[in-house]
């Protein structure tokens, strides 16, 4: 028969009420696991365009190789920030992970918290959204050409980029840019608020 874990001292014992609300955390564990199994996808989509890439690399054009490999960084940043939700997440949320003194150990976890995981996942969005504002615009150079789909002749050059599309896709990305500086300027706010109400060091 296995032994319960012992608590530390000083830590209070809480009633059942409030031990079911803060044990209901372990309820998000599905959801990082799940994260788990979307990184597993990216990565096989990953390696399916980089494939993609060798094999077709005679045929396409510099432009072509770029949007590809636009992709793969795209897909890389996707999965850098499933990372930072998943570890950042579990951490702030559901349960340490003891990683202190580990030496794989992510430099910005020792200091994660809700606000700066917040602003991380703010500046990930941003860069993400680069990238793909990024191949929109090499795309644009073609914005001339007729609009891909079933109706055109198949060996004739299309685009999938159009005036409207472009510009709102920029739009998006400014409001992005905004949303994070708003974010980064709230957190600083409320830190510096925090530390003036806080009593002074006695002499």
């Amino acid at each position: 028969m296995s032994e319960s874990p012992p608590v530390r001292p000083g830590t209070p014992r809480l009633g059942p009420l409030p031990y079911l609300i803060f044990s209901s955390r372990w309820l998000q564990l599905p959801l990082y696991l799940g994260l788990i199994v979307a990184q597993g996808v990216y990565v096989f989509l990953f390696l399916k365009e980089l494939w993609h890439l060798i094999h077709d690399a005679g045929h396409l054009t510099e432009q072509g190789i770029m949007l590809i490999v636009l992709g793969l960084i795209d897909v890389v940043m996707i999965s850098n920030l499933l990372v930072m939700v998943i570890v950042g997440g579990y951490e702030t949320f559901v349960s340490r992970l003891n990683l202190q003194g580990h030496p794989d150990q992510p430099e910005w976890l020792s200091h994660v918290n809700a606000s700066v995981l917040k602003v991380k996942l703010a500046m990930a969005i941003i860069g993400i959204s680069s990238i793909h504002l990024l191949k929109t615009f090499i795309e644009a150079g073609s914005l001339g050409l007729p609009l891909c789909g079933p109706e055109v002749t198949a060996g004739v050059l299309c685009t999938k980029a159009t005036p409207i599309g472009v510009m709102w896709q920029t739009i998006i990305h400014c409001v992005f840019i905004l949303s994070a500086i708003g974010i980064a300027y709230t957190d600083r706010l409320m830190a510096t608020v925090t530390k003036s109400h806080k009593p002074a060091a006695p002499h």
